[in-house]
C-alpha cells in the first residue's frame, strides 16, 4: 500500500513539474499582498498550470532568490510597486545573478507608477532604456479605446504581434476569429539596443508616441521615442537560454481587461479582448513552457561498405565518408514534440578546424511522437588535424543549441594508399617504367649473348 501512495505521489511531481521545462518554482513580486485580487484570473491561470506561487513584498525581510548558493525560485514575477529601489534582497546584481543561474524574469511596468531604480539599473544592463522620468505614457490618437479612453488615447488596440522574421516560428500571436484586439492600457514603451540578444514581441505602431504626462503642454517638443522605435513587449533571452521579458502595461493582465469590450476608434462594432490569450503566450513563453529545444542523442559514423560503422569513433582517415544525425524535441506546453524548422530557415552542421570545412544542411529523416532526427552524409576534406562536429542554432525566441564533439582526422596507412596501377594518371609513368626496364634487359641480353671477336679475327681486319 504504501509503495502505490509513493507511486502516486511521484507521478503528480513529475506532472507539475512537467508543466514548465526548468521548473514550477514562481514568486510573484508586489506592493501589498492583496493586490493579487486585481490579477486573480491570471495568477488563477499560472496556477491552474501547475505553478507554485509565493507571494512577497519588496520590504519582506524573507525574500531571498538564493539559498545556500542554489536558487529559491526558478521564476520572478514583478507587478508595479511604489518603492523607489527593490532593497537589498532585489539589487540589480542579484537580479542579473538570478538570470545567470538560468532564472527567468516576467517584468510588469506601468506609467501610473514610477519604475524602481533597481529594474531601470537591470534594465540598462541589458540594453533595454526606459524614459528618462521613469514613467513615460505611450498613447496613439489613431488606435485607441473610443469606450475607455475617448479623451487620453492612452489604451491602445493593437492586432495579435505577428511573427518578428519570416524565418522566425510566431509564438506570440492568439487565434483572432472575430478580429479581437489586444488591449495595452497605460503603458510603458521601450527602446531597445542593438544586441543580438534582445527581440521585441510587439511594437508600437508608427502612430504612437511617449511622453512625461506630468508636462501638461499644448506642444510637446522632446519626445522620449516614437514610432517602430517604441517596443511595448520586449524580450531578452540569454546566452544560457534564461529569458526575461519586459511587458509595458501591467494593466493588461487585470482582470478588467482580460474581459473587456472595446471599441477602436473609427470602427462601428464592439469586440473582445485578446489580453488573456496573450498574457498565457507571453508568460508561457517567459517560463519557458515553449520555445525550448532539447537534443535527444547525437551520432556519427563510418557509411562505408565493409567498414566497422561504430558509432561516435574519436578518429576518422581522411576522405572518409561519414553519417552526423542528431534528434531534437520541442518543448510545447506540457510535452514534448517533434521539433520541426521552418521552410524558411535551415538547420546547419559545420566540420571545423579552425573555421569550418564543410558547412552543411540537416534534413530530417525519420520523426517519432517526441522528437525528429535530422542527419547529412558527406566526404571528410583531405586534411589530417582535431575537427570538430558542431550545430549551432540561434534563433529568437528558441533555447539555443550549442553541440560540439571533437574528433580526429588522420592520414592514410602505408597499407591504406591505393595502388598506382589504380590511378589512372599514373599510367603513361608505369609504361615509362616498364620500356625502361625493357630496354635494359634487352640491352644486357644482346651484351651477354654476344660473341667477342677473336685475335686472328681483329688481325685479318687491320690487315
Amino acid at each position: 500500500m504504501n509503495s502505490l501512495i509513493s507511486f502516486f505521489v511521484l507521478l503528480f511531481v513529475s506532472l507539475v513539474c512537467a508543466i514548465s521545462s526548468s521548473g514550477n518554482r514562481l514568486l510573484v513580486v508586489l506592493e501589498d499582498v492583496a493586490e493579487k485580487q486585481a490579477y486573480s484570473k491570471f495568477l488563477g491561470d499560472l496556477e491552474g498550470r501547475g505553478f507554485q506561487i509565493n507571494y512577497e513584498t519588496p520590504k519582506s525581510e524573507s525574500l531571498s532568490l538564493f539559498h545556500l548558493g542554489e536558487k529559491s525560485y526558478d521564476h520572478v514575477l514583478f507587478l508595479p510597486t511604489k518603492s523607489r529601489a527593490l532593497g537589498p534582497n532585489l539589487a540589480p546584481k542579484i537580479l542579473l545573478d538570478f538570470i545567470n543561474a538560468n532564472g527567468n524574469i516576467l517584468l510588469a511596468l506601468s506609467a501610473s507608477q514610477p519604475t524602481s531604480t533597481s529594474i531601470v539599473s537591470l534594465l540598462l544592463e541589458l540594453d533595454i532604456h526606459l524614459p528618462p522620468d521613469r514613467q513615460g505614457l505611450v498613447v496613439d490618437h489613431f488606435n485607441y479605446d473610443g469606450l475607455a479612453s475617448p479623451e487620453k488615447h492612452d489604451v491602445l488596440l493593437l492586432p495579435p504581434p505577428g511573427p518578428l522574421r519570416p524565418d522566425v516560428k510566431d509564438f506570440f500571436s492568439p487565434a483572432s476569429a472575430n478580429d479581437e484586439l489586444v488591449a495595452f492600457p497605460n503603458g510603458v514603451g521601450q527602446t531597445l539596443g542593438s544586441g543580438a540578444l534582445l527581440a521585441p514581441i510587439m511594437r508600437a505602431p508608427s502612430t504612437a508616441y511617449s511622453y512625461n504626462p506630468k508636462e501638461q503642454t499644448e506642444a510637446i517638443d522632446d519626445l522620449f521615442a516614437s514610432g517602430a522605435q517604441l517596443s511595448l513587449v520586449s524580450t531578452l533571452q540569454a546566452r544560457n537560454s534564461a529569458r526575461l521579458t519586459v511587458l509595458g502595461s501591467a494593466e493588461m493582465l487585470t482582470d478588467k481587461w482580460f474581459d473587456a469590450k472595446v471599441k477602436k476608434v473609427g470602427e462601428k462594432k464592439e469586440v473582445s479582448t485578446l489580453n488573456r490569450e496573450f498574457a498565457k503566450l507571453v508568460s508561457g513563453w517567459t517560463f519557458k513552457e515553449t520555445g525550448v529545444l532539447r537534443v535527444n542523442w547525437i551520432e556519427h559514423h563510418l557509411n562505408e561498405a565493409g567498414a566497422s560503422n561504430a558509432s561516435n569513433p574519436k578518429i576518422y582517415r581522411i576522405k572518409n565518408d561519414v553519417t552526423y544525425s542528431i534528434s531534437l524535441s520541442e518543448y510545447s506546453w506540457d510535452k514534448y514534440i517533434p521539433f520541426t524548422v521552418l521552410e524558411s530557415d535551415d538547420l546547419q552542421l559545420e566540420f571545423s578546424m579552425l573555421s569550418p570545412f564543410h558547412r552543411l544542411k540537416l534534413n530530417p529523416t525519420t520523426s517519432s511522437e517526441d522528437s525528429t532526427t535530422y542527419s547529412v552524409s558527406f566526404k571528410l576534406p583531405d586534411q589530417h588535424g582535431i575537427f570538430n562536429f558542431k550545430v549551432n542554432y540561434k534563433r529568437p525566441f528558441y533555447s539555443n543549441v550549442e553541440e560540439k564533439n571533437t574528433v580526429s582526422v588522420r592520414h592514410f596507412a602505408h597499407d591504406e594508399f591505393p595502388r598506382s596501377y589504380v590511378i589512372s594518371g599514373a599510367w603513361p609513368w608505369l609504361m615509362g617504367i616498364g620500356a625502361t626496364v625493357t630496354g635494359w634487359l634487352a640491352f644486357c641480353a644482346l651484351w651477354l649473348y654476344s660473341k667477342p671477336t677473336t685475335k686472328a679475327e681483329e688481325s685479318k681486319k687491320t690487315q
